[in-house]
């Protein structure tokens, strides 16, 4: 992994741990914590070693959103935004869903505007009980952005995600867990540790291969009819039951041991 500043980055096979390291300014982004935070994603994607990707904060937040003065030259701007090219999911951290290992961010904080979005765009979301999340953006003037008006109705309902997005109201962990904005609350000192045990666990029972397409297929037919989700599953369930990970897994399994799946990315 290269040296970063924004942000720390650990490998412990099978787990790759980045936490946000801003916490005086509650990990709050600026452009360059995004290019971080970017390469290092892409750079756990291609390495054999991990199998799922953790995302935390240091300090007493996860994270912020903006910084407080990328956002006031982002608003001060004479001219909007360029569009995004049509090769690209427009959104910041869009491209986790693209991403073919498991992302889990561990909240150990409060997630606001673009945190928030982080944790959403992320596949799992682990909270610490001293967690809390607002989407604070009608509050600064805006609408609710990257994605957020497709990502929070699937999560929450339609009555509760324009709630949230029209109040920018702060909830808890607690309140997040029975909306379904989040997955699982832990202790504030399990919390990463849970996050990580999920992806050892997971390591040992699914092939990475398996998981990927998974991911894929999931958030692929989350826009589809049902007759298409089925033709489309269709035809990857045919190809992975003639792959190795299928026969080792049925092996395996007549064996009583543990399965041996091959990993995805590369080994140096």
């Amino acid at each position: 992994m290269s040296a970063y500043t924004d942000i720390e980055v650990r490998i412990d096979d099978p787990v790759a741990v980045i936490r946000l390291n801003r916490p005086a300014r509650l990990n709050a982004f600026t452009y360059h914590t995004l290019r971080e935070i970017r390469r290092a994603i892409d750079e756990a994607a291609q390495d054999q070693r991990v199998v799922g990707i953790v995302i935390t904060g240091a300090g007493r937040g996860f994270c912020a959103g903006l910084d407080a003065e990328v956002l006031a030259e982002v608003t001060a701007a004479s001219e909007a935004p360029a569009a995004t090219p049509e090769d690209q999911l427009p959104g910041i951290f869009s491209y986790l869903l693209e991403v073919p290992k498991p992302v889990i961010t561990a909240i150990n904080g409060v997630a606001a505007g673009g945190g928030l979005i982080l944790a959403l765009m992320s596949d799992l979301r682990f909270a610490s009980s001293a967690a809390s999340f607002t989407t604070v953006f009608l509050k600064r003037g805006l609408i609710a952005e990257h994605g957020s008006t497709w990502l929070l109705p699937r999560l929450v309902g339609l009555g509760p995600a324009l709630d949230l997005l029209w109040m920018s109201d702060r909830i808890s962990a607690d309140e997040a867990r029975e909306l379904g904005l989040v997955d699982r609350v832990f202790n504030p000192d399990e919390l990463l540790e849970e996050a990580c045990t999920y992806v050892r666990r997971l390591a040992a029972t699914s092939p990475p291969a398996a998981i990927a397409e998974t991911k894929r297929l999931v958030y692929r037919h989350v826009g589809c009819g049902f007759e298409t989700a089925l033709r489309e599953a269709e035809v990857s369930q045919n190809r992975f039951v003639q792959a190795p990970d299928a026969a080792e897994g049925a092996t395996a399994f007549i064996e009583k041991r543990a399965p041996q799946f091959q990993r995805i990315g590369n080994s140096d």
